[in-house]
């Protein structure tokens, strides 16, 4: 059973199912359900009884343990009650004892749903047990980032959030370094043996320098630390909602959330050649500084952060090629014509970090 979920870890979670979660956990459905785009975990609308929605997560298995989802849940409520705009996990409740579900956290924010066998399933193995949050329906459209305006008001909102996240750390949520992105996720591509024979040395000499280089770019600035971020913060994670005389930003998704540099949250918002980026940044440091100091230091991680990342994207996937949905959506990797891509956007990179970083004004 446990290959077969490893392989196919939402094979046995049917729509059916997700709905009969969520009216155990006391959410009044309708019955309409729509999945919503994630590679990572399984993402649905589902219609409330008065015209209401709410989205729910089923978290993919042996991913995140229970601590790590509940320290991600945390994070969101402690944003939300400093009124930041995020779409924070709502709570739940039992209210009809189920034996199929099971609350966890203080307050109960993350299920634990079992589902019955189906008598006419000639499989009579029992359900993998899925972890689920809730969330409030959000919906909103990409935000401008060619708007200076929206830019620095990111950045405030960046700002208040990193104020919020340096009050304490995490726990049990992963560190963002070159270990955790660069060394272990080499690792796991090695072993996964998805690297062609022709281009295994050369993707993981390259791959190594870039992490070599990294390490040097983190070790040389001065004063740095770690606190919580969204980790995630690329321009898809953001939704740009108008409702009523209202227009703004609403963070989603903290299913990266983990301790690193400020910058983390900060580079993904820039885009363009050089002179752009250092123009859109200059708008974001505008806003963050009205709440939260920034150790311009950190600038220096910008390129070394992107190389981890492509590195760790690379792991992404390989880590996850079991699961019939991730070859359909990546057809081309583990290709040939993949890590000789890979291998000359890392070396890109290599360039990109021997150049003077972006500068703040």
């Amino acid at each position: 059973m446990t290959a077969f979920a490893d392989r196919a870890p939402y094979a046995r979670l049917t729509p059916h199912q997700m709905l009969d979660a969520l009216a155990a956990a006391g959410f009044p459905i309708t019955g309409g359900l729509i999945q919503l785009n994630s590679y990572e975990n399984r993402v649905v609308q589902a219609a409330l009884e008065g015209g209401d929605a709410v989205v729910a997560k089923f978290y993919r298995p042996r991913r995140w343990n229970d601590a790590q989802i509940l320290e991600e849940h945390q994070f969101a409520r402690e944003l939300d009650a400093d009124d930041l705009p995020i779409a924070a996990p709502l709570v739940l409740a039992s209210p009809h004892a189920n034996a199929s579900l099971a609350l966890v956290g203080d307050p109960p924010t993350l299920g634990h749903w079992q589902p019955e066998v189906d008598p006419d399933d000639d499989d009579r193995t029992p359900s993998p047990v899925y972890r689920f949050g809730v969330a409030p329906r959000r919906a909103g459209r990409a935000p401008e980032l060619e708007n200076p305006h929206t830019l620095a008001w990111l950045g405030r909102l960046l700002g208040r959030m990193h104020t919020v996240g340096a009050r304490r750390p995490f726990e049990h949520r992963r560190t963002l370094d070159c270990d955790t992105y660069g060394t272990q996720a080499i690792d796991r591509v090695e072993r996964s043996d998805l690297l062609t024979r022709a281009q295994s040395a050369t993707w993981l000499a390259v791959a190594r320098q870039a992490v070599d280089a990294a390490r040097r770019a983190f070790d040389g600035v001065v004063g740095r630390r770690s606190i919580r971020l969204h980790g995630d913060c690329h321009p898809g994670n953001i939704l740009w909602r108008e409702e009523g005389d209202f227009a703004g930003p609403l963070f989603v998704d903290l299913d990266d959330a983990c301790m690193g540099p400020a910058v983390q949250d900060l580079w993904m918002l820039l885009s363009g050649d050089r002179d752009a980026m250092q123009g859109q940044l200059s708008h974001v440091l505008n806003g963050y500084r009205a709440f939260m100091d920034f150790n311009t230091a950190e600038l220096a991680l910008i390129e070394p952060l992107r190389a981890l990342r492509m590195i760790h994207h690379s792991a992404w996937i390989a880590d996850r090629w079991d699961d019939p949905a991730f070859p359909a959506a990546f057809p081309w990797f583990g290709t040939p014509a993949y890590w000789d891509q890979q291998t000359t956007q890392l070396r890109e990179q290599l360039e990109h970090m021997t150049l003077e970083p972006l500068r703040a004004f």
